[in-house]
């Protein structure tokens, strides 16, 4: 997450190498046939082509340098050459079009993809004549992908001070705003900084506070969703995530119990605003299709492991979807889990644009 461009994609390419290595007696190439691969890179780029796109910049935290500029494929591309790969990149996929591919193949009702993980997306299938930009190009029949990449919105969020705190103290302060209040990465984060602040304010953990809870990152979203899983009558799973992770040897059941509630209110809000990205996506289609997207059957494809392991989260994100929508609409709404969605669609859009698919 933070080397030289060259590091990053020299990994990358020595995992594949390691796995086609593994791979290589269920998979043989005719003679004179490379093989062929999907690139799912998921930070932001100018796709210039389906097997070409300029790198723009880094999120989630990464600080790699030297990409700016540089066209990503290349970059895998030089480092396969580099482990004597002999691969062809296909197609290079977002993650959340990855995913919205994956699950469209299967079931022709998801318009939507959204990824909740370490990071966030959201991409949707629009119509090519609602799109204003597209001008006279549009024919009024064609539909694209529109990849949001709303974890860069950054206007108009209630923030609170621990939200701008951290936010001034990241590599990208003022950026992806809502990627840093809904999105895996960031929300023990967020736990740890209220805690620090009740901690030293309160005792909440006794005197003095703990060192380790003035560490950035120290607690992390998995920490979080096993404290909320704990149904223990002492809450002695807390008490262990808390004294391991944040040195907080001593607890009462009371302070067990707020550190509880503080995850909550922190997950319950991520989750909220979660589905009220998806709502306001699926009210834009709405409007665009002149009534043809919430009178029937419309899924929205699911991944990320934020969304696929904490169901207080999910359960979250759920019921914001169905308080804003109403329940009649909301009933046509399914939401649906896609697991590794992001890789099966690239493989399928790399297969579809392979050299060899007459």
């Amino acid at each position: 997450m933070h080397s030289t461009t060259e590091e990053l994609f020299d990994f990358i390419a020595s995992e594949l190498a390691r796995f086609a290595a593994k791979e290589s007696a269920r998979f043989r190439w005719p003679q004179g046939r490379k093989g062929e691969i999907g690139f799912t890179f998921s930070f932001p780029v100018r796709q210039t082509s389906i097997d070409s796109g300029i790198f723009i910049k880094w999120t989630k935290g990464f600080a790699v340098s030297g990409t700016a500029g540089k066209d990503v494929v290349e970059c895998l591309k030089e480092a396969m050459k580099r482990q004597g790969l002999d691969m062809r990149v296909s197609a290079l996929v977002n993650d959340a079009v990855g995913t919205l591919a994956g699950a469209h193949y299967w079931d022709e009702d998801v318009v939507v993809a959204v990824i909740l993980g370490t990071g966030t997306n959201a991409c949707y299938i629009e119509r090519m004549d609602a799109i204003a930009k597209m001008g006279k190009l549009a024919d009024g029949s064609g539909k694209t992908i529109i990849n949001t990449e709303w974890g860069a919105f950054s206007t108009g969020l209630p923030l609170t001070v621990f939200d701008r705190d951290m936010d001034s103290e990241s590599i990208n302060p003022g950026e992806q705003i809502f990627e840093k209040t809904i999105s895996g990465m960031y929300l023990g984060e967020i736990v740890r900084r209220v805690l620090l602040k009740m901690a030293k304010a309160s005792a909440l953990f006794g005197y003095p506070v703990p060192d380790k809870l003035s560490t950035p990152f120290v607690l992390r979203t998995p920490d979080l969703c096993a404290m909320q899983q704990d149904d223990s009558k002492d809450l002695k799973e807390v008490e262990t995530i808390l004294s391991n992770t944040i040195g907080a040897t001593y607890s009462t059941l009371g302070a067990r119990k707020i550190v509880v509630e503080v995850c909550d209110t922190i997950v319950k809000r991520g989750g909220r605003l979660a589905g009220a990205g998806i709502v306001g996506i699926l009210q834009k289609m709405e409007r665009d299709s002149k009534g043809l997207v919430f009178g029937k059957r419309t899924v929205v494809a699911m991944d990320g492991g934020l969304y696929e392991h904490y169901p207080q989260y999910r359960n979250y994100l759920k019921e914001a979807v169905t308080e804003l929508l109403g329940f009649e609409i909301s009933r046509n709404v399914i939401i649906e889990h896609t697991k590794d969605g992001s890789g099966i669609g690239a493989a399928l859009l790399a297969a579809s644009n392979s050299k060899h698919v007459s």
